[in-house]
């Protein structure tokens, strides 16, 4: 990539239809942006973890995941902009998507001028770059792209629950979780006092994922608050 490339910033559009990502890029470059494209929410995923792109414009109506499940996935590990491009009108899906992460809404169909604007508010808005899409604290490595967990290069299966409890700890990596904090996040609000079920699955994490689940070195307990995992993202 050429110096002057490497200044500009990186815009990845996550489309299916190729007559929109044409336009996009068209009227992107003209611009003074650089532009990549992915057809599918799988490759914009992946897209997303290798070329860390400054914004995403997401469309919702992909062939193989829905944008909103894609804003999901983004969202468990990256804060990346994201500008959603959509033919839905409706409040509900607009709500469902800021909800989820989106930091803008634009309904086709657009014109150049209001996508320009909209990507000046997304950059305007963006925070540092703090990403990481891989985890790693001594013999655990979670790969949050891919959703794959490892421990000493050999991976490990995990239930949903113990997935999003693990994904959690990751993504507060070194702070103190509070007991109601944790459940709230993985079972919901109406969960909060419901500590054994934390209890159970916390026996699971350290069962499959600590060298020695008795004396646990990755997930520690702070008494009487909560828990805590050992270490922090990869920068």
């Amino acid at each position: 990539m050429s110096t002057n490339a490497a200044n500009k910033t990186t815009v990845l559009v996550i489309d299916d239809e190729i007559q929109i990502r044409r336009l996009v890029r068209v009227s992107l470059e003209a611009n003074g942006y650089r532009v990549l494209e992915a057809p599918t929410g799988k490759e914009g995923i992946a897209e997303t973890a290798q070329h860390r792109p400054d914004i995403v414009l997401l469309d919702l109506g992909l062939p193989d995941l829905d944008g909103v499940t894609v804003l999901k996935r983004l969202r468990e590990w990256s804060r990346v902009p994201v500008v959603v491009l959509s033919v839905r009108d409706r409040e509900e899906d607009k709500i469902a998507a800021l909800d989820n992460g989106a930091d803008d809404y634009v309904t086709k169909p657009f014109s150049t001028g209001e996508l320009l604007a909209r990507l000046r508010v997304a950059q305007r808005h963006a925070q540092p770059a703090t990403d990481a899409a891989v985890f790693r604290s001594g013999h655990l490595e979670v790969d949050l792209t891919a959703r794959v967990v490892t421990v000493n290069g050999k991976e490990v299966r995990l239930t949903a629950t113990e997935y999003s409890l693990l994904r959690l700890f990751v993504q507060h990596a070194g702070k103190v979780l509070t007991h109601r904090q944790i459940l709230r996040e993985v079972w919901g609000p109406t969960y909060v006092e419901q500590t054994h079920y934390l209890r159970v699955y916390m026996a699971h994490l350290r069962e499959k994922l600590e060298a020695n689940p008795a004396q646990p070195e990755l997930f520690l307990t702070e008494p009487g608050v909560g828990y805590r995992l050992r270490g922090s993202p990869d920068k």
